[in-house]
């Protein structure tokens, strides 16, 4: 069975233990064996980023940008072959596993073309004589924290910003996911980027994560994965005088008003809830839903689920590929107990499935499940399942859906389906949320676009697009007496 090293200084490292990467659609397919790194790696790989940082900060943008679209070209010339890698190790289907894979390939392009467009501004002092100049610098080592379920494009979003900027790297991906940051890793090593500028540590999060989060010699973290460990980081980054970008939960909502195209949303509502097996810190996984279109939009709602395909995410035919994990499956199938304990009403769902290619593979397969008749104050509606499970919400009016929407501490994605310009139009200034969708699932963004939330969503600046430089960079204002 094939290993894969960590990337230290430019060099490929063997590990004192490895880990098996197992395939969630069949369990008996084991893709490799991947480090388990522990703190000295983490010291090697921060003292090499360190140590690379001086040349590659002042680097020529030409080659930096050279670099990074190098990168995204092979990306999107593999794209096929790595986004049956990663539907391999996370689950989702290969279509969707190759879209995300193209994404992170442009990704690498857009960055590239803002090495090139750096700016800055000069400005008139106040005082006679005096000349002003505001430019950015990188700031320095930067440790990124990625989770399981995008496992190229989240990683990519926070590399290729970072590397751009003049700042050098280390990389801790998930442990569930190692396989698709590994051949992410040995694109980039292959770049002609120097030695230490990146650096790939895989391990368990408690000892890989902690290490790169305590160490002096890290400027700044940016952390994408479950709010425990989000706020964890952000105090241990406070305390040690750390920038820190923080993506967490999200418990988004989907309003369907009355007048709604009913076709439409329930599409986008089976694809916010249900695709990507609902593992998307942007599904909508809370269906509010106004009085008149509630009975018609179950019924339709029911007959589309009744439709999605769950299976071997490489298999021709799957909608919805199986869950990433035992455990994650295990909290799946707790949150149906606890919504039946509430008073919920199953109308779909809610139990385990087999793949329906007949293959007999064991995976971690569940059926898409939706419960009605729910209240707001229910569990099911308050805290992240991050698994197929969708819940509604019956209300009488947009006002009372906008209430309803907004009455959650997280606040990173939202939705509304209607034919109403004023509802529209009202609903995106006064939604509380980073990003807010009309007629659109909530879950599929644009990647030039920024990426982030409020209230317990998101910490610290925007991820994506030209506002990733707000995080991996620093700004300075230079006095010159003419």
């Amino acid at each position: 069975m094939s290993r894969y090293d960590n990337l230290i200084n430019g060099q490929w490292k063997a590990a004192d233990g490895y880990s098996a990467n197992t395939n969630p659609s069949d369990l008996s397919d084991v893709i490799g064996e991947y480090a388990q790194g522990n703190a000295a790696d983490v010291e090697a790989a921060i003292a090499a980023a360190a140590a690379a940082f001086p040349a590659w900060s002042t680097s020529g943008i030409q080659a930096r940008h050279d670099a990074l679209d190098k990168i995204g070209n092979e990306i999107l010339a593999r794209k096929e072959e790595l986004g049956d890698l990663l539907a391999r190790e996370e689950g989702k289907t290969r279509p969707e596993a190759i879209g995300e894979v193209g994404r992170a390939g442009q990704i690498f392009k857009f960055f590239a073309g803002e090495c090139l467009r750096l700016a800055g501004e000069t400005l008139p002092s106040v005082r006679p004589g005096i000349g002003v100049e505001i430019t950015r610098e990188p700031v320095g080592v930067v440790g990124l924290i990625t989770p399981w379920n995008f496992p190229i494009a989240i990683p990519a979003w926070k590399i290729a910003p970072a590397l751009a900027f003049g700042n050098c790297v280390v990389l801790k991906p998930a442990d569930l996911v190692p396989g698709s940051a590994w051949a992410l890793a040995d694109i980039i090593h292959r770049s002609g980027i120097p030695a230490g500028v990146f650096n790939l540590v895989m391990g368990p999060g408690r000892v890989i994560g902690d290490a790169l989060v305590r160490h002096s010699d890290v400027a700044a973290i940016s952390f994408t994965g479950s709010v425990g460990v989000g706020r964890g980081i952000a105090r241990a980054c406070v305390e040690s005088g750390k920038k820190v970008q923080l993506e967490m939960g999200g418990k988004n909502p989907q309003i369907v008003l009355d007048d709604a195209d009913l076709t439409q949303a329930v599409e986008l509502s089976a694809q916010s809830g249900f695709y990507s097996t609902g593992q998307r810190c942007t599904a909508s996984s809370r269906l509010i839903v106004t009085d008149r279109i509630y009975p018609a939009f179950i019924e339709a709602l029911q007959a589309r689920m009744a439709r999605i395909k769950v299976g071997d995410a490489r298999a021709a035919g799957t909608d919805m590929g199986p869950v990433v994990s035992q455990a994650q499956l295990e909290q799946d199938l707790s949150y149906v107990e606890i919504a039946k304990a509430e008073g919920a009403v199953l109308a779909a769902g809610g139990a385990a499935a087999a793949c329906h290619t007949g293959s007999g593979n064991k995976g971690y397969y569940m059926a898409p499940t939706l419960f009605v008749d729910t209240a707001a104050a229910m569990r099911i509606n308050r805290e992240e399942v991050f698994g197929p499970v969708a819940s509604v919400i019956r209300v009488k009016d947009y006002e009372e859906a906008l209430a309803v929407a907004n009455d959650t501490p997280f606040g990173l994605a939202a939705g509304i389906a209607t034919t109403s310009l004023k509802h529209a139009t009202h609903f995106k200034r006064h939604s509380q949320a980073g990003m807010v969708m009309v007629n659109l699932p909530t879950a599929g963004v644009d990647y030039h676009v920024p990426f982030g939330g409020r209230k317990g969503s998101s910490y610290g600046p925007r991820e994506q697009g030209r506002y990733a430089q707000e995080f991996y960079t620093t700004v300075k204002t230079a006095y010159t007496l003419a």
